[in-house]
């Protein structure tokens, strides 16, 4: 009996993806774990594996197709015996199980997904052609007849480098109504864009960037933010990451090297247990009180931002920490983290100190209520017993959910964190 392969849900949060590719062909014989197809989610790309045995006897989605809602049939499989022709007699009365998918590094460019070859012209039902505005505007200009051109983008869409050698002079009149209304056509300047928008390449939204513009757009929609800045000393926690680095072993599982952004995270989350009213989140039906300090990190990945977790951090060595940071960041950045990797968390740090940036204002990381952005340290001049002197310092500025957190409470919590950042022993006791 016909077994239809649906689109899976890979992430909580997913309602659509992207099918990046198929790995398998009409035809093939497919065994249970078998890689079938790469599906883009609004996290990774994820490889989907087979969970039943068969043939794929028809793929209903292609590859490079985008916005595939979950639960949609994407390909059909056909058990040993059955003939292929049996899938188009109708219903399906036997549906495969939600496919498993395990992580797959990402393609390094958004092209590397081969796009399906249209059958015929790309003309859809009502004859529209389906074509991207740079591929129109040039056909336009140079009286190219897209009817007659085959698309090699997704879905047969029509892509400037279709263009090249396409007869000229081919373009279907104007009616004639229209035409008499269109004034001549301005003479073509080299270089211009007819003076109106410059020529651009279009990237359609991954997953991903989808899902990063509207949580973003919501959270600031919606959540009343305000920001609380104070300046940290951090030579001495300079001095002891030092003495630190120093014990780790040269090389070896062992091996460790802490950084700055580990004791930031480290700090944070002793922070929220001296001040717990700080590890809040709103809800419509009160406010949430964590009683952990899951402390979310965001790494920016090819393509968008994701924040995996550092779970109960308060209660880790400041080594721990930063294997454990180092083996997230790794796999967010190969597109290999699962859903519990990044899925929770109480709290948000994100640092850009690495770039160069002094200060900066983050967008809190809905539900929670805090997050905290941390800028470079640089050396400034500082007075100390009324004397001037030059000390390594830090600005950090938390954007807090009024809902959940007063004003008080916020400044509570930076007060100690900048007090465990300046005397950093505090928190690896």
């Amino acid at each position: 009996m016909p077994i239809n392969i649906l689109m899976p849900a890979l992430s909580p949060t997913m309602t659509e993806g992207n099918l990046a590719k198929w790995l398998k062909k009409e035809g093939d014989a497919v065994k249970a774990g078998d890689v079938l197809a790469e599906i883009e989610t609004d996290k990774a790309t994820m490889e989907v594996e087979a969970v039943d045995e068969g043939t794929l006897a028809k793929i209903l989605v292609p590859g490079g197709a985008q916005g595939v809602k979950v639960n949609d049939v994407i390909a059909v499989l056909i058990e040993e015996g059955e003939d292929a022709s049996a899938i188009s007699a109708a219903p399906t009365t036997k549906t495969a199980p939600a496919p498993t998918a395990a992580p797959a590094a990402p393609p390094a460019k958004a092209e590397a997904a081969p796009a399906a070859k249209p059958a015929a012209t790309p003309a859809a039902a009502g004859g529209r052609v389906i074509a991207s505005p740079l591929a129109k505007r040039i056909a336009e200009q140079q009286s190219i007849d897209l009817s007659s051109i085959k698309g090699s983008g997704p879905n047969g869409r029509i892509v400037k480098a279709d263009l090249e050698g396409a007869p000229k002079g081919g373009a279907k009149p104007a009616p004639a109504a229209a035409a008499a209304k269109a004034p001549s056509a301005a003479p073509a300047i080299p270089g211009a864009a007819q003076f109106g928008e410059p020529e651009f390449e279009l990237i359609p939204h991954t997953s991903m960037r989808k899902t990063i513009a509207r949580r973003l757009q919501e959270s600031k929609q919606f959540v009343p933010h305000f920001y609380l800045t104070v300046d940290c000393e951090i030579d001495k926690l300079l001095k002891l990451r030092e003495e630190v680095n120093a014990a780790s072993p040269k090389d070896g599982p062992g091996a460790y090297k802490v950084s700055v952004n580990d004791f930031v995270v480290k700090a944070s989350a002793v922070a929220l247990k001296q001040v717990p009213a700080a590890n809040a989140s709103w809800s419509d039906d009160g406010v949430k009180m964590y009683k952990s300090a899951d402390i979310s990190v965001a790494v920016a990945i090819p393509g968008g931002l994701i924040t995996p977790i550092l779970r109960h951090a308060d209660r880790k060595r400041i080594t721990e920490l930063s294997v454990e940071m180092k083996d997230l960041a790794g796999r967010a950045k190969q597109g290999k983290l699962k859903p519990e990797d990044y899925t929770g968390g109480s709290f948000s740090v994100s640092n850009l100190g690495m770039f160069g940036i002094k200060s900066f204002s983050a967008v809190i990381n809905p539900p929670q209520a805090c997050i905290l952005a941390v800028g470079a340290g640089e050396e400034r001049a500082v007075v100390k017993n009324g004397q001037l002197t030059v000390a390594n310092v830090m600005s950090c500025t938390l954007s807090v959910d009024h809902r959940a957190v007063d004003g008080a409470i916020g400044a509570e919590f930076l007060a100690a964190f900048k007090r465990l950042i300046e005397q950093p022993l505090a928190m690896l006791v």
